[in-house]
């Protein structure tokens, strides 16, 4: 009996490397469709977005989770690249910020076009599956990106963002974020505000995914019942595995399987253990609640690598990827539920969001209330009080019309 126990180490490495095997096999094919990395932001914080800094070459890159070889290595087919702008620049210069970090993407596909393949469609990532490219698209993280403007929204649609997340670590005017959860900030919107369904209305019909990720559970909620097409969770993990408020509660978890809807699981340790240090299996003990809750086509994978300074062990940069696969496949994950995770779950929603959109329809055009803007710098042009020349006589008329009564009694 005991002289078969020295067998035992030898049986799990032979089997560790069948599960590694078997997920390289299935990645080749089926690449991972990341849903959130903050390289762009990276690249502003390191080179000021001068690409052509020589220690800027994405093929030796260092200090990053990310770089070109480390993407080879971890079989990432597809990125939603962030296009993000701290909280502080709302009211401020957040449009601008956002546009840089747009064309920091774009820049990237055209400085290397034989690993990036910018898209913006589902077809567009299949191709570039097929051409053993990186389909790179453009997630702007953070509603206030677009400073309450319809006009903006579609802008940014139009050069490309195929995904927002409705608010980052702040409210906007017309959506509130996860800290109002934890009473660090206050309900404004209570989910939605009316502006922020038209948001939501003008998203489903220019054909934008809405990533919940960083939203308020109430905003979750609002989401969820009145979104025509279904949503993700670029980067959040499980509420009842780790109970963060930026998780996902059970109770939404079962509103994502009833709308078709997508959680891309986040690597973030406080997120993953609601500790300092966490490991790779408890990653995949997210994955497997979440499968269980919402279904294996809820499924995804959203590492927010460079956006996080803590990540598990076993998970330390983009190349890990096949390691986590093979944890799967070692908890009996059948290959049709890993290829969903790794891309045909988000490639579903997103060709489901494609099919609800409607370009021919009339785009949204009632501007938010001027009453909710604020910052001492914006204009007012379009609106009422507008300080334009052909609106000052009529102001100073009604500022004087009180004085002149007051003249015609006497």
């Amino acid at each position: 009996m005991w002289s078969g126990l020295w067998l035992w180490p030898l049986v799990a490495v032979c089997t560790a490397n069948t599960f590694r095997e078997q997920a390289e096999r299935i990645m080749q094919d089926t690449p991972v469709i990341d849903g959130h990395n903050d390289l762009p932001w990276q690249l502003l914080n390191m080179f000021n977005n001068q690409l052509l800094d020589k220690r800027a070459d994405l093929n030796t890159l260092t200090g990053t989770h990310t770089n070109i070889p480390k993407l080879r290595a971890g079989f990432v087919g597809g990125q939603f690249w962030s296009a993000y702008t701290p909280c502080d620049t709302q009211n401020k210069d957040t449009v601008k910020r956002t546009l840089e970090q747009i064309d920091v993407i774009h820049r990237m596909c055209q400085l290397y076009p034989e690993t990036f393949m910018c898209v913006t469609n589902s077809s567009g990532i299949r191709q570039a599956f097929r051409e053993r490219k990186v389909a790179s698209l453009i997630g702007v993280e953070g509603g206030h990106s677009i400073d309450s403007s319809l006009g903006v929204l579609r802008t940014l649609y139009h050069l490309g963002m195929r995904y927002m997340t409705l608010t980052h670590n702040c409210n906007t005017p017309w959506a509130d974020n996860w800290l109002v959860d934890t009473e660090e900030d206050n309900a404004q919107s209570h989910g939605l505000s009316p502006f922020g369904k038209l948001v939501l209305k003008e998203m489903n019909r220019l054909g934008i995914i809405v990533d919940l990720a960083h939203v308020s559970v109430a905003t979750m909620r609002a989401v969820l019942s009145q979104s025509s097409a279904p949503v993700i969770f670029s980067h959040s993990s499980a509420y009842r595995i780790c109970e963060h408020r930026r998780n996902v509660p059970d109770d939404v978890l079962q509103l994502v399987n009833q709308t078709g809807s997508l959680v891309m699981v986040n690597f973030y340790n406080d997120y993953v253990s609601c500790k300092g240090e966490a490991n790779l299996s408890q990653v995949a003990d997210h994955l497997d609640h979440i499968k269980k809750v919402a279904g294996a086509g809820a499924v995804g994978f959203g590492g927010d690598y460079d956006g996080v300074l803590r990540l598990p062990a076993g998970l330390e940069d983009v190349s890990k990827y096949p390691d986590l696969v093979a944890e799967l496949l070692r908890r009996n994950w059948t290959e049709t539920e890993v290829r969903g995770a790794l891309a045909n779950n988000l490639l579903r929603v997103f060709e489901v969001v494609e099919q609800v959109s409607n370009h021919t329809q009339n785009p949204e055009e009632e501007p938010i209330n001027l009453d909710k803007l604020e910052g001492s710098c914006r204009t007012q042009y379009g609106y009422s009080a507008a300080p334009g020349l052909h609106h000052q006589w009529g102001v100073l008329l009604a500022a004087l019309a009180p004085l002149l009564l007051s003249w015609c009694l006497l």
